[in-house]
């Protein structure tokens, strides 16, 4: 009977966890980069513009299109130099910016003393009332702005860790939550998000200036909203005994209602923290950093070491460790597993409360789906790292953060996460168990 329970209990994490990476790639297979001339042609506003060397078009040319919310998008111009992008947003600013490289040679993109330019290839242009915006790059003869290719290996290793830090917030909570109870929670998401929001709104009550509260305030919050949704949701469902797979489609549903609430209450609009625009400072060459990023590094690096020696050293810390390995072993050991359940998830959601926060400087910016955005990236580093493993998830998110960041040397932006999910693949084809994880045991 002990090894077909066993056996019953590994086909439902395996069928879990094949069901997460399903749904996953599903959302990943709705990304797609730019390949002509017009891109999002079913976004309401419009930035168009044309490249011409001395009124003759140049075909091909790649334009990377950056704006508040998190909004990315790549177009080349067609043959008659010219290019269209859907844009989600009026009355915003958007960074327009000539990939050089794909200038004919001998040209390059030449400043217009009119216009006030970042850099010679960057233009910021605002999408004003009418929707629509129209923009021109002057191109001649001229020496290109090269940043040497050891700055920007630089500058994305400083990037990735920063990224990597911030999924590792929430993938631990993520990895804990699976490891003691067996639920990949889709609706991890959405404690991602409500950090966020909850900042927004109590700042908007108590004013700009309160920031250092209103984020402790914010994470205290996210902590209830974790053990408010186990104490009303997932410990009945526990108690009536429900498979790991109907936990799952649970899961889903959940996160969906919760983010369309989101929606329903704060709009389809971005908003931004105070600090969002923070000016940034050169550390050598053309690296550069803000002192949100210094921040935000710092305090998760401290917040990693903390929870560490509590998982480590803390009664609690180890009974987690212990359920994670065998519940029914560590319930027969005297420990009272639903007790430490409901503080694995009050941890949980405030790391996960925290990370939105520090996603929301990132990105930069609040939006109703902020945590769907990288819940893809939170499950491929807690998958990678080891399922059910808190360290595991740290090293994982690590590694997908420094190659989200890192890949884009190389390839589109918009295609950044697949290769996080190239390596994850690959890894797990040799070692299914992830990086720390373990080999589970039939019998």
């Amino acid at each position: 009977m002990s090894s077909m329970s066993t056996m019953r209990q590994n086909a439902s994490r395996l069928a879990s966890a094949v069901g997460a990476f399903v749904l996953a790639f599903g959302v990943l297979g709705l990304a797609s980069p730019a390949q002509a001339d017009v891109v999002n042609p079913e976004m309401p506003f419009k930035i168009s513009g044309n490249v011409q060397n001395k009124g003759e078009p140049i075909a091909g040319v790649t334009i990377n299109l950056t704006g508040g919310g998190g909004y990315t998008a790549t177009v080349m111009t067609d043959a008659e130099g010219k290019f269209t992008a859907g844009v989600p947003e009026k009355e915003a600013d958007y960074s327009v910016a000539v990939d050089e490289s794909t200038l004919p040679d001998g040209i390059a993109v030449i400043d217009n003393p009119a216009t006030e330019f970042v850099e010679a290839n960057v233009q910021t242009v605002t999408v004003g009332p009418g929707g629509r915006a129209t923009m021109n790059f002057f191109i001649g003869q001229g020496e290109r702005n090269v940043t040497s290719m050891f700055d920007q290996v630089v500058q994305r290793l400083i990037s990735g860790l920063n990224f990597g830090l911030m999924l590792a917030l929430a993938s631990v909570g993520l990895s804990l939550i699976y490891g003691t109870t067996g639920i990949s929670n889709f609706a991890h998401a959405e404690l991602v998000t409500f950090g966020a929001i909850a900042t927004l709104g109590l700042i908007a009550v108590m004013g700009e200036g309160m920031l250092w509260l209103a984020i402790p305030l914010a994470i205290a919050l996210s902590a209830g909203f974790g053990w408010g949704m186990d104490a009303a949701l997932w410990a009945p469902l526990r108690r009536r005994g429900m498979g790991l797979v109907q936990l799952m489609i649970v899961s889903i549903g959940l996160s969906l209602g919760i983010r369309y609430t989101y929606q329903f209450f704060i709009g389809g609009v971005t908003e931004n923290l105070p600090g969002s625009g923070a000016e940034r400072f050169n550390l050598f060459g053309s690296v550069s950093l803000s002192i949100i990023d210094i921040v935000s590094m710092g305090v998760s690096v401290l917040l990693i070491i903390v929870f560490a020696w509590w998982l480590s050293a803390s009664k609690i810390g180890k009974a987690t460790r212990a359920i994670s390995d065998n519940p029914s072993l560590a319930a027969s050991s005297g420990i009272d597993v639903d007790g430490v359940v409901r503080i694995v998830w009050i941890i949980g959601s405030a790391l996960a409360g925290f990370s939105g926060i520090l996603w929301a400087y990132f990105r930069p910016g609040i939006r109703w789906d902020m945590g769907g955005q990288i819940l893809l990236l939170i499950f491929a580093a807690t998958t990678l790292g080891g399922l059910g493993t808190a360290y595991g998830a740290l090293v994982g998110s690590l590694i997908v953060g420094i190659l989200v960041e890192g890949s884009s040397l190389f390839i589109p932006s918009d295609l950044k996460y697949v290769g996080a999910l190239v390596v994850l693949i690959g890894i797990l084809l040799f070692r299914p168990q992830g990086i720390l994880g373990r080999k589970e045991r039939v019998g």
